[in-house]
């Protein structure tokens, strides 16, 4: 008999350990009320429209932006970011734009020029790049071909 009470004793405190366990959970779940979304405030402030990265010496390096936008209840409209401009970058294609070059094709021997293009890598800070570009250098020193033949000069002794 004693056995018997103590079996439901036992199980008493497990349904009431349930019981507690469900309503612990219910409580919470109730606490978690779904917000209401916040109302994203409509700002009339334009994009950041940013200047080319200007070096502070030198032609690369590290340098500052201007960036300006618009809008009448903008708190700020204008503002200087630091940029760099990285010293093995072509510049005559614009200092924040990077290309990836082909090999150097033949020379044209009425330019003596020899070509190659270069597709866009990379544009730094949204930089306005060319998608290609072509570049030109001087061939170098030309040979001529040798003549062909089985005429040698003979040194005098």
């Amino acid at each position: 008999m004693q056995q018997q009470q103590q079996q439901r004793r036992m199980f008493t405190a497990a349904l009431l350990a349930l019981v507690f366990l469900l309503a612990a959970v219910s409580t919470t779940e109730a606490g978690k009320k779904e917000k209401p979304e916040k109302k994203a405030k409509k700002s009339d402030c334009g994009e950041w429209q940013w200047s080319v990265c200007v070096p502070t010496s030198g032609d690369c390096g590290l340098g500052t932006r201007e960036g300006t936008r618009t809008g009448a209840e903008c708190k700020q409209t204008t503002k200087t970011q630091k940029c760099k401009i990285p010293c093995n970058w072509k510049k005559q294609f614009g200092a924040e734009c990077k290309y990836q070059f082909q090999a150097w094709g033949e020379c044209d021997l009425n330019t003596a020029l020899k070509t190659r293009t270069g597709n866009l890598k990379r544009a730094l800070h949204n930089a306005d790049c060319q998608k290609t570009v072509t570049i030109s250098k001087p061939c170098g020193k030309l040979t001529k071909p040798k003549p062909q033949g089985k005429f040698h000069l003979l040194k005098a002794v």
